[in-house]
């Protein structure tokens, strides 16, 4: 027994001597290996009395326990006191590590930015979450139009506002012209509003959540040749000078007389086919990008112009289906860009 009493100093004293792993090592065998002291002095528990041989082995795997805690320890502490000592050489390369990068729609959405920067265009971005009265009365739009239909719109449980009405996901930029017009109080005005719009669709070339920018110019004796002029810039910008834009008869409550703009599609340029078979994307040549016009007087009044004096046009486009026809790109299917396929992502 008195040997097993000297066994934890011997031991404490051992590894608390050693400054290098190597002689660590060295004393790990010396105590724990096959022959080490612990497993010497657990065979010889037959020598001891048999009323002490319990007492004995506890004690014994006691000072194992303890022991092996320390010299655990012990290793850490040599470990992190070698790496503090190693020589670092200064000229050799650097590790180059893997990093992520922005998502194509952010990278869209920053080039739609400075191409509209350079004609004068403020950028803005008004809220997600709005009000029945800014999303379709402001935009000359009566109770019981379509567009104001569950299934055209996302409705928020929320309590009614007695004015404004229903609370919404906002299901295009266009309620930023109000707020726009009343932000500033008086033109000129030239505004991008780039935000999150939601509508319940799911196709191809839809999604419930994607982004929109909005075009705002109001002004004094603006007129339809802006408005194309303005559009056939951005499309030679964003797409190339080889893409050509149309603009369609329409029409829409918020704008008069309105037309919706096409331009011809990246995947089949404007064929209609690809190998033989049908666009998926654009079925005939070419897509939509939005609807545009000359702002309606009634939505001037409400964001506080004389429509006797001033007048305006304005567009929505969305920004995924712009940017699914950016040349080259040849996207066919625009769910692709929130599915998360890593494979895809990583291309950008």
């Amino acid at each position: 027994m008195q040997d097993v009493d000297n066994l934890y100093t011997e031991i404490v004293t051992d590894v608390s001597g050693t400054t290098t792993l190597s002689q660590l090592e060295q004393i790990e065998i010396k105590h724990f290996g096959r022959q080490g002291s612990i497993n010497t002095s657990l065979r010889n528990i037959k020598q001891i009395p048999e009323k002490e041989r319990k007492a004995y082995g506890q004690t014994i795997n006691e000072i194992k326990d303890k022991a092996s805690a320390l010299l655990e320890k012990h290793r850490q502490a040599l470990i992190e006191q070698a790496g503090k000592e190693k020589t670092v050489d200064i000229t050799l390369p650097g590790k180059h590590y893997p990093h992520g990068s922005l998502h194509m729609v952010s990278y869209a959405i920053d080039e739609i930015s400075k191409i509209f920067e350079k004609i004068g265009f403020i950028r803005m971005s008004y809220r997600e979450v709005e009000w029945e009265w800014f999303s379709f009365e402001s935009l000359n739009m009566p109770k019981g139009h379509p567009a104001r239909d569950d299934f055209e719109t996302f409705f928020i449980e929320h309590e009614p506002d007695p004015t404004l009405g229903k609370m919404l996901f906002t299901p295009h930029t266009s309620s930023g012209q109000n707020r726009e017009m009343k932000r500033l109080g008086k033109p000129p005005i030239r505004m991008i509003n780039m935000a999150k719009t939601y509508r319940p669709n799911w196709d191809a070339s839809h999604v419930p959540m994607f982004h929109q920018f909005e075009g705002l110019c109001v002004d004094k004796g603006i007129n339809i040749t802006h408005l194309k002029g303005t559009i056939d810039y951005f499309a030679k910008q964003f797409f190339g000078p080889e893409r050509e834009i149309r603009l369609r008869p329409f029409h829409f409550q918020f704008t008069e007389p309105s037309f919706e703009v096409d331009i011809t599609c990246g995947v089949c340029k404007g064929t209609g086919t690809v190998n033989g078979k049908r666009c998926k994307l654009c079925k005939q040549g070419w897509l939509e990008l939005g609807g545009t016009g000359m702002v309606h007087p009634n939505v001037l009044r409400d964001g506080g112009v004389d429509p006797e004096e001033y007048s305006g046009w304005a567009f929505g486009f969305g920004v995924e289906r712009v940017y699914s026809m950016k040349e080259g790109l040849k996207l066919d299917d625009i769910r692709i860009l929130y599915n998360g396929d890593i494979r895809f992502l990583k291309q950008f």
